[in-house]
């Protein structure tokens, strides 16, 4: 299913289906009243489905409560992300529930699928870690999670996502989204109710991001495939420099324009003989990366996007000097 097909389906069918599942979780919290005190957290969710980076921004989160709790991290994310929840191993892999996103029929049976997990897991807390999803929303409040933390809009502008929290948090947009990340765990370690949960300061200090390990095996083979597109490479006399000219679908705003890519491109390539300059991306970035290549016009400018898959990337960054993205 493409970017824009789940974007109609979010806004089109998430809205009345969060209104309805609202409703209903109203009606049977004064039906069925649950006593506030329902025990430290012990096995906890964390739903972050569409961006492969969050995984990683929302470590420090995750291993804070793994440090205050010891309780159980699971993780519930799309399939074609789950690569890059793996490169930390934080979250063991029988905790991980995928959902595919191939079609609608596939993604509906999932999300059943997903109720029945949540419940034979004993979910007793929820981490929503999306922004603006309302699919995110419906699994967080049907999860069968007696506590469900997440942002919420209060008075600000945002979408309607329901009414399923239990631990509302302010999303600060003046702050790094690690430390956003890290509210929603402060929110779930309140020994009080607040609102809007989590008034706390988060220094810097609580940003230590773990590195996922490249074996000099895997650094060696990486070199070799660096090799296969540039067959002069030399570590003694080159330097590799990686360059991210895309900023994905989801959120095509976020990219920089192509001439830019293309200007910045050819500036350190000219003033800078040892460097390679390696496009990185998926496969289906090619022909975009193409054109740059094109455009730039040097052989060190090479076309990289499709020869790494995501647990072979610590590997290649290890052996570079930075990335531009």
């Amino acid at each position: 299913m493409n970017v824009n097909a789940m974007r109609r389906l979010d806004r089109y069918v998430g809205v009345v289906l969060c209104f309805i599942g609202s409703i209903i979780k109203t009606l049977v919290s004064h039906l069925r009243p649950r006593s506030e005190t329902i025990g430290p957290p012990q096995r906890i969710l964390f739903i972050g489905l569409s961006e492969m980076g969050s995984t990683i921004l929302a470590d420090p989160a995750m291993q804070k409560l793994k440090r205050k709790l010891n309780a159980d991290l699971y993780f519930a994310i799309f399939l074609r992300n789950r690569q890059s929840l793996e490169l930390l191993n934080t979250i063991p892999r029988e905790n991980i529930f995928v959902l595919r996103d191939r079609g609608i029929m596939a993604l509906a049976t999932d999300a059943v699928r997903f109720l029945f997990w949540t419940r034979r897991c004993a979910i007793d807390t929820v981490i929503d870690l999306e922004l603006f999803s309302r699919l995110t929303a419906l699994l967080a409040g049907l999860s069968g999670a007696g506590r469900k933390a997440g942002f919420h809009a209060f008075h600000a502008e945002g979408l309607y996502r329901g009414n399923f929290l239990t631990h509302q948090v302010a999303y600060n947009p003046h702050q790094h989204m690690a430390k956003n990340f890290i509210a929603l765990a402060n929110a779930v370690l309140a020994e009080k109710q607040e609102v809007p949960y989590s008034k706390t300061v988060i220094g810097d200090v609580e940003l230590t991001v773990r590195k996922a390990a490249a074996s000099g095996q895997a650094r060696e083979a990486m070199l070799g495939r660096v090799r296969t597109v540039y067959p002069s490479f030399d570590t003694n006399r080159h330097k590799i420099v990686l360059f991210n000219t895309d900023a994905s679908e989801l959120v095509p705003h976020r990219r920089w324009p192509q001439g830019n890519y293309i200007s910045l491109a050819k500036m350190i390539l000219e003033r800078h003989p040892r460097i390679i300059m390696l496009l990185t991306g998926d496969a289906s970035e090619r022909t975009d990366k193409d054109i740059i290549v094109k455009a730039v016009h040097n052989e060190r400018c090479v076309n990289f996007a499709g020869e790494t898959t995501i647990p072979e990337l610590p590997a290649l960054y290890s052996l570079s000097e930075f990335m531009l993205t």
